[in-house]
């Protein structure tokens, strides 16, 4: 990826459905050149998803950690990612461990667990409650990092201030769904999902948006920019030391993201590096070196199956 790549990235970034002719203002670049490349890195695996906030719509996400028989794995995360209530699926530790987020409705049984549970070739299920996301909320930092601050504003949406949402009706789950699979979905292909009008479409999308119900996250391999190695750590911190890993956590360029759950293991993040010797480093001498860390356990990555939004 060249820098205009890498500007684009962050653009989306910024504004995941910001029009062509507005980011190529802002990077001084032709609309044509804009979408050209836009679908080039498309064609490499760049998508703009709609995430929901957890929260905001009344769930519960948790982290799910499967371990199984090295030949099932394959199987049991492909069924996990086509579920619509599951996200970040991963293979891990040489493919006798996956893990992904779930997502349930507060006060919901936890339906997935117990089917999880009873599937022959899985040895074990654990499940841990996401308390607070700590890092990487508005993305990776590796691809947010490339835009003066004056495109940055340039290509920023207009403030709206968020006003009564109300409870979430079946054509807002059916506008939800469809940015899930991809966030730049027209308005037209937006109304004929909903049965809206357009305008109708636009004012809602606004909305979700302003009271932070969705936000648009840019999903794109981070090998792309150089970064080959993903892992992902358990932290075992001491309850009076949550806070201050959490801000250094925050402001490391290696973790993906972060959020503090319940269990033994109370902070899990995921890390983009370079390589196995950076990660390392990165391990030995920064996270090491974090007072309050007790403890730390450690998987890399080997296959992203599912990140954000729905699979096709």
């Amino acid at each position: 990826m060249d820098s205009l790549d890498r500007q684009l990235v962050h653009a989306l970034g910024v504004d995941g459905r910001a029009s062509f002719s507005r980011i190529a203002a802002a990077l001084d670049r032709s609309d044509r050149t804009i979408a050209h490349r836009y679908h080039q890195l498309r064609a490499a695996g760049l998508r703009v998803v709609g995430v929901v906030n957890a929260r905001r719509a009344g769930h519960v996400d948790w982290l799910v950690r499967i371990r199984c028989a090295p030949d099932a794995a394959a199987t049991v995360a492909a069924a996990l990612a086509r579920r619509d209530d599951t996200s970040w699926v991963a293979i891990l530790s040489g493919g006798t461990e996956i893990t992904c987020i779930t997502r349930i409705r507060t006060g919901e049984d936890y339906l997935l667990l117990e089917r999880l549970a009873r599937t022959p070739r899985i040895n074990g299920v654990t499940a841990h409650c996401m308390l607070r996301e700590l890092a990487g909320v508005g993305g990776w930092p590796g691809r947010v990092s490339e835009l003066t601050s004056d495109q940055i504003e340039a290509i920023r949406p207009p403030h709206t201030e968020a006003g009564p949402v109300g409870d979430l009706t079946t054509q807002d789950w059916a506008l939800l769904g469809a940015l899930a699979i991809d966030g730049r979905t027209t308005y037209p292909r937006l109304a004929a999902v909903t049965g809206w009008s357009e305008s109708t479409v636009r004012r809602r999308l606004a909305e979700l948006l302003a009271a932070e119900i969705l936000y648009l996250d840019v999903d794109i391999d981070p090998a792309l920019f150089g970064y080959g190695c993903q892992a992902v750590i358990w932290l075992t911190v001491r309850p009076a030391a949550l806070n201050t890993v959490a801000q250094t956590l925050a402001g490391h360029r290696e973790i993906a993201f972060a959020a503090a759950t319940t269990g033994a293991s109370n902070i899990f993040a995921f890390l983009v590096v370079r390589d196995l010797d950076e990660l390392y480093d990165y391990l030995a001498d920064r996270i090491g070196g974090l007072p309050g860390v007790l403890q730390v356990d450690t998987a890399p990555l080997g296959r992203q199956v599912k990140s954000a939004g729905r699979i096709v």
